[in-house]
């Protein structure tokens, strides 16, 4: 798999009729290990040892309707109170991050209305605080650590 600009963590990987699955530990399951499932493994994994966020308080692949149309934001993370702290939409490092992935990401904030958007490829990461109030938002150097209040 690729090299990314997150840090390394320790993970759990097996091999069934030559495809390799990867554990997630959010979902406690093993799932097939794609280039994108690479990625939001690792930014799991930062957001739980890094950033401190509570895996009791995580997500994946979290289902929407849009529209009329189904869609599953990547990660989301909730305050303690039932808010939704982060969304992060993850692409395979070959992706370049674009509007598009922008736009993706805003249409599901309208659904779940986030406190901080990211958009990451494990390569380049981008992050943002959403001020719902005054409709606009800042992007961020850093990803915000989980505080309770």
């Amino acid at each position: 798999m690729y090299e990314l600009n997150l840090p390394t963590f320790d993970f759990r990987l097996k091999k069934e009729n030559s495809v390799v699955f990867i554990f997630d530990v959010i979902r406690k399951k093993f799932v097939k290990l794609t280039p994108e499932e690479w990625v939001r493994q690792h930014v799991v994994h930062f957001l739980l040892e890094q950033k401190h966020y509570p895996a009791s308080l995580m997500n994946v692949e979290v289902g929407m309707e849009i529209q009329t149309m189904r869609r599953r934001a990547d990660i989301v993370c909730y305050e303690s109170d039932g808010g939704v702290r982060l969304i992060t939409e993850c692409k395979a490092p070959e992706v370049k991050i674009t509007q598009t992935v922008f736009e993706q990401i805003a249409q599901y904030n309208m659904c779940l209305k986030a406190k901080y958007l990211l958009v990451t490829n494990g390569l380049e990461h981008f992050v943002c605080e959403i001020n719902a109030e005054q409709k606009t938002y800042t992007f961020l150097q850093d990803i915000p650590p989980y505080k309770t209040a």
